[in-house]
């Protein structure tokens, strides 16, 4: 259990599930899965931005907590500093071995994931990062993760961005990713309000918003549905199936949502989940 917790608390297990799902996107596109360089740098790419973005949260937030807390707080200070110096040293040695256009296409992604979280954009009042603009928030998560997954790949390979393959499996990750996202923002409803910000369940509640992701989860599984049986990928088609089981069910049970880490470690998981079937189940078919 402590293993667990050290590896969700350093964002270790999310930056994991970013590479496994890039992997998979490998497979997803017809490209031969292999191990490059620019799943090391997802890696370290995307633990360097979560950790910053806890950093600069708990930062703000000190001064709102009490002295037993904010000592709590301080101390994951000292967990989010060391995995940032940690992301960086290694997003700087791995780089050099990248090739120029997955470097090219990740400057985007690096600069929209850090105005994310860094804030820069001045108002009347203070300065505001881009997840604070009205209803943006869950939007540019699902953007980015779908888009970064799915884009380097293809990028690496030297293939066509504008096929139906590549614009069906960016969006059906969009949908998936979007899903499970609104918990989050569920989640976060109280601290957002105090924050003002503006997200879609403080608009609509609770409820209306947990429909929208049983929405978004079947339009991700329809569009997948349609994808792979279009192109008889049905060892892909398998994977996602149970991974719309799977994923519906997480969603769809309040006993799992009282669960400590049913958020970061669950709902997380559940892109790794996904992942892992599409490589395992490919493998397996392979076989036979």
């Amino acid at each position: 259990m402590k293993l667990i917790e050290i590896l969700i608390n350093s964002n270790l297990y999310i930056s994991f599930a970013a590479v496994i799902f890039t992997l998979a996107a490998q497979i997803q596109l017809g490209i031969k899965p292999q191990l490059h360089v620019y799943l090391v740098i997802i890696f370290f790419a995307t633990l360097f931005e979560y950790n910053l973005h806890r950093f600069i949260t708990t930062i703000k937030i000190l001064k709102l907590t009490d002295t037993k807390e904010r000592k709590l707080r301080y101390g994951g200070l000292t967990v989010y500093f060391a995995m940032l110096a940690f992301a960086l040293c290694g997003f700087i040695v791995i780089v050099f071995y990248a090739k120029p256009e997955v470097l090219i296409v990740l400057t985007p992604f690096a600069l929209i994931t850090l105005l994310y979280s860094v804030p820069v954009f001045k108002t009347q009042k203070s300065f505001m990062r881009l997840r604070e603009i009205p209803f943006l928030k869950i939007f540019l998560i699902s953007f980015v993760w779908s888009t970064a997954t799915t884009i380097i790949p293809v990028i690496h390979n030297e293939s066509s961005l504008f096929n139906l393959s590549v614009i069906a499996t960016l969006t059906e990750r969009f949908f998936f990713i979007f899903a499970i996202t609104i918990p989050f923002d569920i989640r976060d409803m109280e601290s957002d309000l105090q924050a003002g910000l503006k997200t879609i369940p403080l608009k609509l509640d609770k409820n209306k918003s947990i429909l929208i992701s049983y929405i978004a989860l079947l339009m991700f599984f329809l569009i997948s549905f349609f994808h792979y049986q279009s192109e008889q990928q049905w060892e892909i088609l398998l994977a996602i199936t149970i991974s719309f089981i799977v994923t519906f069910f997480i969603l769809y049970s309040k006993k799992l949502r009282t669960v400590q880490y049913y958020h970061t470690g669950i709902l997380d998981g559940t892109i790794i989940l996904q992942g892992f079937l599409v490589i395992v189940i490919f493998y397996i078919s392979k076989n036979f």
